[in-house]
């Protein structure tokens, strides 16, 4: 564990010297000392590079850090001073978008020809636009009345697919042991899929309503949210006789915020702006399992 802040840049590529010395001339203008670090990076099919910063930065600051390594087609990552990775024990992670390449109930909605009405409402969602989830849910699923239960599994079959890396995150996490966790506000019968293909320990998410072979528009019991997320988290936590802070969280959306605030280590996975902005990490370039150099 550091007693300092950490940057971790992270890259398909080599790491350029460019990156290195706009990092470092940025630091100067804030009056901050930043001192590239000489470590061995564990064995990855991605490239990485360390700097020990002097003093913590303001969410501005970050933000401009971000951009100056897209320039240099690099990911950035800011491992607080708190943040021991041979502490962390849970990896909870979102499915939509996150883990996989598509919003589910999006999907379902083009084979009635209601795509577009329910990708607005979804957007403005994940945005942080419509603050009330729950509500926003329930106005999606209400357009799917009528729907043949069918349509799922072709859903499944012939658009999911899992995201670049997350097949080796969850086999790299199961093999050290972390409890994963697959939280989601999409719907059960992806989540169980997943969790059978790609060895998820616990998975939760919204159960649709089907009568006769048909989705009613309607979820049976409580809607799975930003807050249920974080407290199914907290109680996987509490199983691993650990602290919130030895997690890793993984989202895309706003209704991911709740679950990332307070963990050891939240990564953005090409996500909304105003997730971006508050988590540790950004991935836009790399795959999800660029999240285990950042845990070695």
């Amino acid at each position: 564990m550091s007693k300092h802040l950490i940057l971790v840049a992270i890259a398909n590529t080599p790491i350029t010297s460019q990156l290195n010395s706009a990092l470092t001339a940025y630091a100067n203008v804030l009056g901050i000392e930043l001192i590239k670090e000489s470590y061995e990076a564990p064995q990855s099919k991605y490239s990485s590079a360390r700097w020990t910063c002097s003093h913590s930065l303001l969410p501005e600051a970050r933000v401009a850090m971000h951009d100056i390594a897209a320039a240099h087609d690099a990911d950035l990552a800011f491992l607080s001073p708190g943040f021991n990775s041979s502490d962390v024990k849970v990896l909870a992670m979102d499915m939509d978008s996150t883990l996989i390449n598509i919003e589910c109930i999006d999907e379902i909605a083009d084979f009635t020809g209601k795509k577009a009405a329910v990708s607005e409402i979804t957007e403005a969602t994940m945005r942080g636009e419509i603050k009330d989830f729950k509500e926003s849910l329930r106005r999606r699923v209400a357009l799917l009345e009528g729907v043949s239960a069918d349509v799922l599994e072709s859903v499944y079959r012939e658009r999911l697919r899992p995201n670049p890396g997350a097949v080796e995150l969850l086999a790299g996490a199961n093999a050290r042991g972390l409890y994963t966790l697959l939280v989601s506000g999409g719907f059960t019968f992806f989540t169980q899929k997943l969790q059978q293909e790609l060895g998820f320990m616990q998975t939760q998410a919204n159960t649709l309503e089907i009568i006769d072979g048909k989705l009613t528009g309607k979820v049976i019991g409580e809607i799975v949210d930003g807050a249920a997320k974080n407290v199914y988290l907290e109680q996987a936590c509490k199983l691993m006789n650990c602290q919130k802070i030895n997690s890793i969280t993984m989202g895309d959306g706003s209704n991911d915020l709740p679950m990332m605030h307070g963990s050891g280590l939240s990564i953005a996975y090409k996500a909304k702006p105003i997730v971006k902005e508050k988590a540790d990490a950004a991935f836009d370039r790399v795959g999800l399992d660029a999240a285990l150099l950042l845990t070695a």
